[in-house]
């Protein structure tokens, strides 16, 4: 949630080297049958912040309804912060604000279930909620201490949708997933299928992008707070524009699977604060990245342009595809990205995603999105126009723009498998330093903790991490370094497995080296003249 954030908590978690917090301990597997694709509906608090009664839930529930909106899948109606009395009643359980909600909370989730409607509720895992840590909000109703109460009284009042915010600057990404896990398991004790939606980055280090939370909650916030803007310069911190969000999300498509998503926070479609063509991108985009689809407008006076954009029939169908597959990057040069989504049905969805300010063409292949073939269609998601093509994919995109095509036809390749890569010197893995997604991050050698940043895909001459490319300089020599790059499909980022377990640069010729035969944890891993030592033979696990 946004929030006024004037001073913001230090917090440090001590990393170097690689990262190893990302050997969090391992809570249990999260398997509660829900979200098996990502949950759509509407939250209160973009549009509302503390401002909210039931009444006013009871008419977004209804324009819900009237809009056509339930009916293509926005069905969780989602009360976010400063719902509740401030104070837990002598037996301590929760009670909504006898003011704001008068018919408490069980009845206005009956009505919501009445309109064929899911209710959600939000609650934090700490001592205060975001509101009362700021104070806005009086009162200390967080569920610390109260998970087990808590999740039975939500299971009672019909809840389907806990969102539970960590809202403190204390506590390592260790302690998070420890205690994320007492209300998961709660939770899941009630018996009831309940939504779990996570955010470890309220008031705290941004932890979210650090592991994958799908052992532990079913959705999870990779990014600090969203706002109103396109743009707001932020590489993770308060508060995040749609193409600093998407920055930090496209790197982390590995992680999502039916049941588990990144969730790059609520839309800001129909809010005004962007144009029309970044509006579009925005839904867009998090229809394309398995996003949960959660409107965060004033449904009851949306204009046709919003409607028009959050309607979509053709990019809620993307989102919702039962495989649950995040779209991953092709590539890239800084302005303009490609991302495909495999499909269920065989089609692959490709996004031409224009960062620049200025109309430009934006291309591809059905080949560098997974198809083989000489015949295709091509499905605009905007337009519904179709064409056809023998595999070229291409469209003059304006600045902030995204165009997406549905392709169909050919045969669909097999999906590239992620792979570790061992090296024989030292037992230990190619890691990407703490995660690093900028242009220019060397590789290391790391203990090897089958994180996402020691992920790498084999696709073809390509080997790719957090959706970048493993990439040679141009004409490098021996000494220099290796690195990740966006994604170009030039000949220094096009590689040889051979069998004696060398990579060798097709550019370069040379081959990927871990520097002076060290073994130490963060040794850099740099290009060398290929001799066949152990120090440049890997293999996968």
């Amino acid at each position: 949630m946004r929030r006024l954030k004037t001073v913001f908590a230090a917090v440090t978690l001590l990393l170097s080297g690689a990262l190893t917090v990302l050997a969090a301990p391992a809570a249990q597997a999260l398997d509660n049958g829900v979200a098996r694709t990502p949950p759509m509906g509407w939250n209160s608090w973009n549009a509302f912040g503390c401002n909210i009664n039931e009444t006013l839930i009871r008419q977004m529930a209804d324009a819900i309804v009237s809009s056509g909106m339930r009916d293509l899948g926005y069905r969780y109606v989602v009360v976010d912060d400063c719902w509740f009395n401030p104070n837990r009643d002598s037996a301590g359980n929760l009670q909504g604000d006898p003011t704001r909600f008068p018919s408490g909370m069980k009845a206005l989730g009956d009505y919501l279930h009445s309109r064929d409607l899911k209710f959600g509720i939000y609650q934090v895992p700490v001592d205060k909620t975001c509101a009362q840590y700021f104070g806005s909000y009086p009162g200390a109703t967080g569920s610390q201490g109260h998970e087990v109460q808590d999740a039975r009284q939500f299971a009672a009042w019909g809840v389907d949708f806990l969102k539970y915010d960590w809202c403190s600057p204390n506590g390592t990404i260790n302690d998070q997933v420890n205690t994320f896990a007492k209300m998961r398991d709660a939770l899941a004790a009630t018996g009831r299928p309940i939504v779990y939606s996570i955010n470890p980055n309220s008031i705290h280090a941004k932890t979210g992008p650090l592991r994958n939370w799908g052992d532990v909650a079913n959705m999870w916030r990779t990014t600090e707070d969203i706002t109103n803007a396109w743009d707001t310069g932020q590489t993770n911190g308060y508060p995040m524009g749609i193409q600093n969000i998407v920055n930090v999300t496209v790197p982390l498509a590995g992680y999502a699977r039916p049941g588990a998503f990144n969730d790059p926070d609520m839309m800001e479609v129909g809010r005004g604060g962007m144009t029309d063509t970044e509006m579009r991108s925005h839904f867009a985009l998090w229809a394309m990245m398995a996003s949960p689809l959660i409107a965060g407008n004033d449904v009851r006076s949306m204009n046709t342009a919003t409607q028009t954009i959050l309607k979509n029939q053709n990019l809620i169908a993307i989102n919702q595809d039962t495989l649950g597959l995040q779209a991953t990057q092709v590539t890239g040069d800084g302005g303009r990205r490609v991302l495909a989504k495999r499909l269920a049905n065989g089609d692959v969805a490709v996004a031409l995603f224009n960062q620049s300010n200025s109309t430009t063409t934006i291309s591809t292949t059905a080949a560098a999105v997974g198809k083989s073939g000489s015949s295709f269609t091509l499905r605009d998601a905007w337009t519904g126009a179709t064409t056809t093509s023998t595999g070229a994919i291409s469209a003059s995109v304006p600045g902030h723009g995204t165009v997406v095509y549905r392709l169909s036809g050919g045969t669909t390749t097999p999906l590239p498998t992620a792979t570790s890569l061992v090296s024989a010197a030292s037992g230990r893995c190619l890691d990407v330093p703490e995660s690093a997604t900028a242009n220019g991050t060397q590789p290391v050698v790391w203990d090897c903790n089958g994180a996402a940043n020691q992920r790498w895909t084999v696709d073809g001459q390509r080997l790719q991490a957090l959706g970048k490319c493993l990439d040679a300089p141009v004409n490098a020599t021996a000494g220099s370094k290796v690195q990740l790059w966006d994604c170009s499909g030039a000949t220094n980022q096009q590689w040889t497995v051979n069998a004696d377990g060398t990579i060798r640069g097709t550019q370069s010729g040379l081959c990927l080296d871990v520097d002076r035969n060290l073994t130490a944890n963060g040794t850099k891993v740099l290009l060398w003249t290929c001799t066949g030592a152990a120090n440049q033979r890997w293999s996968r696990a």
